[in-house]
């Protein structure tokens, strides 16, 4: 049985190009005591792995030339020699790009084995939703009548943000790129508006939809975005700093936004920033986001949107209009189909 692998083949300058990806076929070795085989479901991509590509300092290790490239998985257990792991297990963990894993990979949690929707353990129930719900309850701390803007507001992120935002009595604002996903936003979220950043008139309309200010922001972009988000922070305002994606592949911006753009209005509105890493928060409060996130799932109070791309080879390309926003709800690969339910 061979194992159909995308390692990386050699670190982007800028943004990523197919080229810095390589498609391998390799046999699969036997396991070793403390191992088990997993055939790989569902493949996360998200944008943090932009940063791993590069060898540059960061929170996370970078990926190796050579090496599989790191991501969220689910999938199911074919062999184990692991205690506490059966073969037919549906387990999530960090096992990589590609379709079969031998791994001891601390991480490896086990699922329900008859889960109707496994991918919900990459989105609502796994590290975007857990994501949101800790940067917006724990650094954000909204109150009822807060009014809460978060960008990429469509993504895995965002839109569990502006989600849970409605849940606590908030205004929520998004900001996406083009009028079909701030229309999904509105209409199907139930965002109170949502801006496209391509509108010439970006500033503006965010003014517009923001009239008593801004109480929370959570940054998903950077970029002009937060440019046109400053004027607006009303005193005491809380930034959560989740990402900057509009940065991960260099600023190509003629006007880069600078320092003191930045630090001037967070001090004279005495504004609290906060960046945060969310693999960090487990131990503490992963926990009590299992217990709200199911709970909210089960009364229909939350809803997530999928991009189904088909196959570990199409893994690349995805991950490359990601970066440029050309997929619309979390971007899941299908890698194999599930034949044990």
């Amino acid at each position: 049985m061979n194992n159909q692998r995308v390692v990386l083949a050699s670190r982007p300058n800028g943004s990523p190009t197919l080229e810095n990806f390589r498609l391998e076929t390799a046999p699969i070795r036997e396991l070793k005591d403390g191992e088990v085989l997993v055939k790989t479901l569902y493949l996360s991509l998200d944008p943090y792995m932009r940063m791993r590509m590069s060898d540059s300092d960061s929170y996370a290790d970078p990926v190796q030339i050579g090496e599989v490239m790191f991501g969220g998985t689910v999938g199911r257990i074919v062999e184990s020699r692991r205690d506490g792991f059966s073969a037919g297990d549906l387990v999530t963990g960090y096992t990589g790009w590609e379709s079969f894993s031998v791994t001891a990979d601390e991480t490896l949690a086990r699922l329900p084995r008859k889960m109707a929707q496994p991918s919900l353990a990459l989105s609502l129930l796994g590290m975007p939703g857990f994501t949101a719900h800790h940067g917006l309850l724990n650094i954000g701390k909204p109150v009822p009548g807060n009014t809460v803007v978060v960008g990429a507001a469509t993504g895995a992120v965002g839109s569990v943000v502006g989600q849970i935002a409605k849940l606590k009595g908030c205004r929520a604002v998004g900001i996406a790129g083009g009028t079909d996903k701030c229309a999904y936003a509105v209409d199907e979220l139930g965002f109170d508006a949502c801006l496209d950043h391509r509108s010439p008139n970006f500033a503006s309309e965010l003014k517009a939809a923001c009239p008593d200010g801004i109480d929370v922001y959570f940054e998903n972009v950077g970029g002009d975005i937060l440019r046109a988000v400053l004027p607006l922070l009303n005193d005491f305002a809380r930034i959560s700093l989740c990402g900057l994606i509009a940065w991960y592949n260099g600023d190509p911006s003629a006007k880069p936004v600078l320092a003191a753009e930045v630090l001037t209005p967070l001090l004279v509105k005495r504004v609290q920033m906060q960046g945060f890493v969310i693999i960090d928060q487990y131990p503490e409060h992963h926990a009590s986001f299992l217990r709200d996130m199911q709970g909210w799932l089960a009364e229909g109070k939350m809803k997530v949107r999928e991009d189904i791309v088909e196959g570990i080879d199409k893994a690349p390309e995805a991950f490359i209009g990601l970066l440029e926003g050309k997929n619309f709800g979390k971007l899941v690969v299908r890698v194999a189909s599930d034949d044990s339910r």
